[in-house]
């Protein structure tokens, strides 16, 4: 990452887990729970990760995600109390980042899995062609018909489930702010586009094109460029992604924002962002594994804000940002950091 007015960071796309991506009945092999009560989910006894009750919110809770599995490691180990901690993580839903290898299989297994959990998966397409500009989560589909092969697998996989999709973090950012460099822009705002209809002929699908943060810079930088991509077909943006400003000013960006692409709705990341943003160190790399940071909000549609669809956990707590401040590869899952997230927010 670079600049001083940017503090963004992803996890790359999902690695393909087993019991996440196995179809149907698959999921409930050993080791994997896709149901909605009890059952111990993944890793035995001392987890027990389950569905939270429907009241608290529509979203699928992964019983065999990271955080899940480091529940039962310290269970196992007798660290009961770093357990508890962890836990404070693996019951919530998180974003499940779609890989680039088998988009159907995935957003098929998700889906299905919430479905008979009568939730709704939160899914997140991170795969665009030059993505990142080849930093930390460099990457994405080699070229604008593998990407459209790739949205076309997810779209098959999703079916006519339901799924909230986080469409592209920093794509149409990474074009206003002159990191993405200028020939890759016109293919890239037709790739998001296209993305984003095809999602939406998806009757149980809604779709949030990625805006930005409060810390970048100013609503009136993006609107455009939103528009351009598609954000009128879409049911709104989300802002935060992996980031760390505070909901509030989140709320005050997106409010900004909506009023210039005509009302839109959006939906805020609020996984790491319970101390707001980190204020010390390198202005550039502020982003990354900031200490002192706490989980925010719990993810909800309950939000109390007319214009805010929902609080997610787009960003999944304790996935590494990048190889800074000691941290594994951006997306590797660090124990420390996460124990750190929880014990931070109360």
């Amino acid at each position: 990452m670079h600049g001083t007015r940017r503090a963004h960071s992803h996890a790359p796309a999902a690695r393909t887990r087993a019991c996440a991506v196995l179809l149907g009945a698959a999921l409930l092999v050993t080791g994997c729970s896709a149901g909605s009560g009890g059952g111990e989910g993944a890793g035995g006894a001392g987890a027990a990760i389950t569905q939270r009750p429907r009241a608290a919110g529509p979203f699928w809770v992964d019983p065999d995600s990271r955080a899940a599995r480091q529940v039962a490691a310290y269970a196992e180990a007798g660290r009961t109390a770093d357990a508890e901690q962890i836990r404070k993580i693996a019951e919530q839903p998180t974003g499940e980042w779609i890989g680039p290898e088998n988009p159907e299989r995935e957003a098929r297994g998700f889906t299905e899995a919430a479905a008979r959990a009568g939730r709704t998966a939160l899914l997140v397409l991170y795969d665009i062609p030059h993505r990142d500009c080849g930093r930390y989560s460099r990457g994405g589909a080699a070229d604008g018909d593998a990407y459209r092969a790739w949205v076309d697998g997810v779209a098959r996989g999703i079916g006519d489930r339901a799924a909230m999709v986080v469409l592209e973090p920093d794509a149409v950012l990474h074009m206003v702010d002159g990191c993405t460099p200028q020939q890759y822009q016109e293919e890239r705002y037709d790739l998001l586009e296209g993305a984003v209809a095809t999602l939406k002929t998806l009757k149980n699908t809604r779709v949030y094109l990625d805006a930005g943060n409060a810390g970048w810079g100013r609503p009136d930088q993006i609107y455009e460029p939103l528009r351009r991509a598609g954000v009128d077909r879409a049911d709104g943006f989300a802002v935060n992604v992996s980031n760390f400003y505070s909901t509030g000013a989140s709320l005050a960006y997106g409010k900004d924002l909506s009023a210039k692409v005509g009302g839109k709705h959006f939906v805020i990341d609020t996984s790491r962002n319970g101390n707001g943003p980190y204020t010390q160190g390198d202005p550039g790399e502020r982003w990354c594994n900031p200490p002192g940071r706490a989980l925010g909000e719990a993810p909800t549609t309950k939000t109390a804000a007319p214009l805010v669809d929902a609080y997610l956990w787009v960003k999944r707590p304790g996935e590494s940002d990048g190889t800074c401040k000691g941290g594994p590869a951006a997306g590797d899952w660090w124990d420390t950091y996460a124990l750190a997230l929880a014990r931070a927010s109360g």
